[in-house]
């Protein structure tokens, strides 16, 4: 149900309160008796709320003492490069974490002048520190994403540079939960005094080198030479700083919107749910952008790590998520010379199929896995997938010499890849699209999210197709019923009904309590309707 604060300012008197939710990071203690005060790793990383007791400082000296052994046993003895996004908590997670990394005699670097530093940004340290030097560094990033102002995540990318694998992060969270239940008698700290003096912590330039190389990814020089007016929106996150430098390296007409933090967001657009949440693919959350499509050629937005992107055109608004990854890699693979045809392109199985009608016009393999971009690490780091991306609006890219850049999704540059194409091709992204529906079929998508218990997100998440007698699905024939990916064979947790012109996924949430259902109908409006509906009952007969 739309709230009637969805895309409009949210009153001062629903502002976090930054004081007491710090507070509550601080002294709260979490019950283990309790599963939702546990340490849990979704798709990325631990979140929580520290007045819900799911995100306190117990939770990340558990985790980091947890990582630290984990590190040491895996010998990993390089530097951990740590990263914060813009969110309240980020910087007392980040001393709490720091204090124990020291007290375990590991290696921590941080931005310098106390900055605030990116998804991507940490992916790209990584790979370039390991590149050049036959060791291990790794990383952490702490961040909620694009979550509520009062949330709170930690995230850690092993030496490949992307989101940890379940086999790593299932070692983490057991211990972390071993460690809370014990009541934190195994971890090492020091104060931070100790920590800052101990010749243990060191300062990185995160910025400039990832914007020294941006060059090698996309056609700035094209961009700059058709003074393309543009403006970068940060949502109040830890892009500010790299949007900065872009703008002052390469000379670029791009404005800079809100270019400071605020820890209430205040300025922002409430979501769908009367919720301020830095969603940039939300037309709700990203209303305010939407309104001053018609002053530039070009805007964008990132949520607070920037892995995830927004795109806004004169002639499309904000452009679906789903839209811009197919406009993205027909464009990669039509206008990189080095990305040829042995060459993947990966996608979540909740994208849309447009991307594999796409691929099959280029002759392009299709690489599908289940939600989360941890699955396409090790295929960018290889090189052997040119693109990776989510409908979730997250994607990345190798290098323009088919080299991995990120491992990790970089919301940045997927921001100037499009800027790129709409010089070169002289069109609105919107008008690409309109071809591909045009060559293709249009397709009709959408997802809804619906509330699940504890019990209920189990029963989908550990489903038995055998249960299921399923014929038809909107009175298609059903193709394939499948609870495990095509591309990697890994387990969706949920389920994914195929159809020859649509398909319905169903799938919980890895951090609130809900469902998904994930629809595409190549038909009609009236078809992707009728196709939501049979998901609908499929999930109350599993329920029932």
């Amino acid at each position: 149900m739309l709230s009637p604060l969805a895309g409009k300012e949210v009153p001062k008197s629903n502002l976090v309160n930054v004081p007491a939710l710090i507070s509550a990071y601080y002294e709260q203690k979490p019950d283990m008796t309790v599963n939702e005060q546990q340490v849990s790793f979704g798709t990325s990383g631990h979140r929580g709320s520290a007045v819900k007791k799911s995100f306190n400082e117990a939770h990340i000296f558990a985790i980091t003492q947890a990582l630290c052994e984990y590190k040491k046993e895996m010998g990993y003895e390089s530097v951990l490069y740590i990263g914060k996004d813009t969110h309240a908590l980020s910087t007392p997670v980040q001393i709490s974490a720091i204090r124990i990394c020291i007290a375990n005699g590991i290696h921590v670097a941080v931005a310098k002048n106390d900055a605030y530093t990116p998804t991507p940004l940490i992916s790209f340290a990584i790979l370039e520190h390991n590149k050049k030097r036959d060791e291990h560094a790794d990383g952490v990033v702490i961040t909620s994403s694009h979550n509520p102002p009062e949330d709170g995540g930690f995230k850690y990318n092993p030496p490949n540079g992307g989101p940890a694998d379940t086999d790593v992060t299932a070692v983490i969270e057991k211990r972390a939960n071993e460690i809370l239940q014990n009541g934190l008698k195994d971890v090492k700290k020091v104060s931070y005094q100790e920590a800052l003096d101990s010749g243990h912590l060191h300062y990185y330039d995160f910025i400039t080198p990832y914007v020294e190389s941006l060059s090698e990814i996309v056609d700035i020089k094209v961009i700059k030479n058709a003074k393309l007016k543009m403006a970068a929106h940060p949502l109040g996150g830890s892009s500010i700083g790299v949007y900065q430098k872009i703008k002052e390296y390469y000379h670029l007409d791009m404005e800079i919107i809100h270019p400071y933090a605020d820890f209430t967001f205040s300025f922002m657009s409430a979501d769908h749910d009367g919720k301020i949440r830095m969603d940039c693919s939300s037309v709700y959350a990203m209303a305010s952008l939407v309104k001053l499509k018609d002053n530039y050629d070009l805007a964008f937005a990132n949520d607070t790590d920037a892995d995830r992107h927004g795109i806004v055109t004169p002639k499309g608004g904000l452009i679906n998520p789903n839209h811009y990854l197919s406009v993205a890699i027909w464009y990669l693979f039509t206008h990189r010379k080095n990305f040829t045809q042995d060459l993947k392109i990966g996608k979540t199985l909740v994208s849309s199929s447009m991307i594999e009608r796409i691929g099959a016009s280029l002759g392009i393999e299709v690489y599908e896995v289940p939600v989360g971009f941890k699955w396409f690490s090790d295929g960018l780091f290889e090189g052997k997938l040119a693109f990776g991306g989510e409908e979730s609006a997250g994607a990345s890219f190798l290098r323009n010499n088919a080299t991995v850049w990120t491992t990790d999704k970089d919301g940045m540059v997927m921001t100037l890849l499009a800027a790129e194409i709409m010089v070169v091709t002289g069109k609105d992204i919107a008008e690409i699209y309109a071809e591909f529906e045009e060559k293709f079929g249009a397709s009709y998508y959408a997802r809804i999210d619906a509330p699940a218990t504890q019990e209920q997100k189990k029963i989908l998440k550990n489903l038995d197709t055998g249960k299921l007698s399923l014929c038809t699905l909107g009175t298609e024939k059903i193709e394939k019923i499948i609870t495990h990916a095509s591309g990697n064979g890994a387990a969706i947790g949920g389920l994914k009904i195929v159809t020859q012109n649509s398909w319905i996924a169903m799938r919980p949430s890895g951090t609130e309590d809900i469902y998904k259902i994930y629809a595409e109908s190549f038909i009609s409006k009236e078809h992707l309707e009728k196709i939501q509906q049979e998901a609908q009952s499929i999930m109350q007969t599993l329920f029932s």
